[in-house]
């Protein structure tokens, strides 16, 4: 089945306990905090970065390989996020770390699948760096 990543500010709303108790009363002149009722079912059906993500292997459609879910970034628009995949290297040396768009991924199987990629497609690509 293929299922989108919910987006940091819902699964944030889930670590400070917005999920499971009542509408939090709003403060007056402030935005609602956590997430609506409409929105929850996104949240409890998306991916957990920490449970299904990190640390996963990243497959091509043809089974090999090609990397490692090493991070999740979220945009600072939080409308756009990025898996971070790890290729190459051996713990951590000489490792290529190149930034994917999370809808380029899909789920099958319980595998991670980024179509048409290859290792060395990967290592080809520019280098993500984070910021200092």
């Amino acid at each position: 089945m293929k299922r989108s990543i919910a987006i940091a500010a819902a699964a944030g709303a889930m670590v400070l306990g917005a999920v499971g108790t009542p509408q939090a009363q709003q403060v007056v002149g402030s935005t609602q905090l956590g997430v609506a009722v409409a929105e929850l079912r996104d949240v409890t059906v998306g991916w957990s970065a920490r449970r299904q993500i990190l640390g996963q292997p990243v497959y091509n459609e043809k089974g090999e390989a090609i990397g490692r879910a090493d991070d999740i970034i979220v945009a600072p628009d939080k409308a756009v996020s990025y898996a971070i995949i790890g290729a190459g290297g051996f713990l951590g040396v000489a490792k290529h770390d190149v930034a994917i768009p999370v809808g380029q991924l899909k789920q099958s199987d319980g595998k991670f699948i980024l179509a048409g990629a290859t290792k060395e497609a990967l290592k080809a690509m520019p280098p993500f760096e984070y910021a200092h």
